[in-house]
């Protein structure tokens, strides 16, 4: 992983390291394979490359990939294999044996080492993790609204990641910030990591476009940093009832890094219990642009 630049504080970089995956396929961006792979090759040579995640893409457009990033990927001898997470469909068994093949095909220059897909139940979790191949990593998206714990305890014996959908291109497909709440304490709380999907394009809740459309509908969407940020406070201490508090939060002025920490109004995540919360909760979120994250945090002076 590239560092952060020394202007970065501790604190920032233990939570933001590694924290985009990048979906540029996905809407509202809904790019072309060849824009959205040379998109994330520049992201991969930027200053900020440090932020950068996996590059998401449906199961299904594996040869698509191949195709049109051919010419972009590293030749084995030199450079980081690409990393990707790959949207698995209803025929997750065969999507799953092309992942297998793809690895064995592509060894050095791109591997799809996490998958994501859905599951409403635990029995749903239990079929899907039964076929995940060694080495590969898996975020179960879960029902917001559901029971969590019986689901969460699979994939908590099955070493899995939940996922949150945060957001959407219409309201409707936004959780409240009780729900999303509720999901951060359920994981912490069941020992099971997560990502976040969708919504998470700003660092700060507030009210934005749910498109790139001249006359896109606006609804308030939450802050990658109030997600993580709360999820960081969490695991330092914070009391439960703070989660929704954070997710609430609007006000940039209330979240203050340095190399000691991160402060959140009157609570404090020491930067130790940042990395371990990034490493053990929240993981990453899928951002269809790479580049409004990183340009709202400079903005908001987080990173220079």
């Amino acid at each position: 992983m590239t560092l952060a630049p020394a202007a970065v504080s501790a604190s920032a970089r233990a939570l933001l390291a590694g924290i985009v995956d990048y979906a540029g396929l996905f809407p509202p961006a809904a790019l072309p394979m060849e824009d959205a792979t040379a998109e994330y090759a520049r992201a991969l040579r930027s200053p900020d490359a440090w932020m950068l995640g996996r590059f998401v893409l449906p199961a299904g457009r594996l040869a698509d990939f191949v195709r049109t990033a051919s010419g972009l990927l590293p030749d084995g001898g030199a450079g980081a294999p690409w990393r990707l997470s790959a949207l698995l469909g209803p025929d997750a068994r065969g999507e799953l044996a092309h992942v297998v093949a793809f690895n064995d095909a592509h060894a050095g220059r791109a591997v799809v080492d996490a998958v994501e897909a859905k599951a409403a139940t635990p029995h749903e979790a239990t079929d899907l993790l039964d076929a995940l191949p060694p080495g590969v990593a898996a975020a179960v998206e879960v029902p917001l609204q559901g029971e969590l714990p019986p689901i969460l305890a699979v994939l908590r014996e099955r070493h899995a990641r939940a996922k949150a959908r945060t957001g959407g291109v219409v309201p409707e497909a936004i959780p409240d910030a009780a729900a999303l709440a509720r999901f951060v304490q359920s994981c912490a709380a069941a020992g099971v990591g997560w990502k976040a999907t969708a919504g998470l394009h700003h660092p700060l809740r507030g009210e934005h476009a749910l498109t790139y459309a001249a006359e896109s509908p606006r609804a308030v969407l939450h802050g990658f940093l109030n997600v993580f940020a709360a999820a960081a406070l969490l695991a330092a201490g914070a009391p439960p009832t703070d989660v929704e508090a954070v997710l609430n939060e609007t006000g940039a002025a209330a979240f203050r890094f340095d190399d000691e920490g991160l402060s959140w109004r009157h609570r404090r995540a020491p930067t130790a219990a940042i990395s371990l919360a990034r490493e053990r909760a929240g993981g990453s979120f899928g951002s269809c642009s790479f580049a409004e994250p990183v340009t709202g945090l400079r903005a908001l002076g987080v990173i220079g």
